[in-house]
């Protein structure tokens, strides 16, 4: 297959996810309106995810403690990918499968929330670091794909509508934005 047929039809299926968006709107917004409360709160979110979902989770981190447009105020929104060296301690003592656990462990408290992103559904590592969470008081949110267990056992979830991966990463980048943009000041 040439080049710009691969392009093509990687488009074709982007395009056909996002043609009908409504309830992952709907999600999107329900889980931005919570974290908005959590950090009246005080409260903070901790968020996790494998490889490129792990670079998504520190995205989110990134564009709330720093800044996505404007100038505002600095959420705290922790991500448990960053640390490379409580990663490895972790799974060199416990298991990878603990990675996230044991962060939740040492940094969650009731009332905080815990963000998974897993395009399966099924990280065994984000599910145990959400059933955690679940002990302490946390909410926990799921940003999945169609298949998988963990939408089902989250609090909120917002589902790519999609069953291929890099099309759930790149729904899951774009709901990490629309997040974004709703704690954006409004343009004066």
């Amino acid at each position: 297959m040439k080049t710009v047929e691969i392009f093509k039809k990687h488009s074709q299926e982007l395009h056909e996810v996002t043609a009908d968006v409504e309830e992952f709107h709907r999600q999107v917004e329900e889980v931005g309106e919570h974290l908005r409360e959590v950090f009246e709160r005080g409260n903070k979110v901790l968020v996790a995810g494998n490889g490129g979902s792990a670079a998504e989770a520190q995205h989110l981190s990134d564009e709330m403690v720093g800044k996505y447009k404007q100038e505002r105020p600095a959420y705290p929104v922790i991500a448990l990918t960053a640390d490379g060296a409580v990663i490895t301690c972790i799974g060199n003592d416990w298991g990878y499968e603990d990675v996230f656990k044991r962060q939740v462990q040492a940094l969650g408290g009731e009332g905080d929330v815990f963000i998974g992103l897993t395009t399966s559904g099924t990280s065994k590592n984000i599910l145990l670091a959400a059933e955690e969470a679940r002990k302490r008081g946390m909410t926990v949110v799921a940003m999945t794909g169609r298949k998988g267990e963990f939408k089902d056992m989250a609090d909120y979830a917002i589902v790519s509508p999609s069953e291929t991966g890099a099309r759930i990463q790149e729904m899951h980048l774009h709901a990490i934005h629309l997040m974004c943009e709703m704690f954006e000041p409004p343009e004066a």
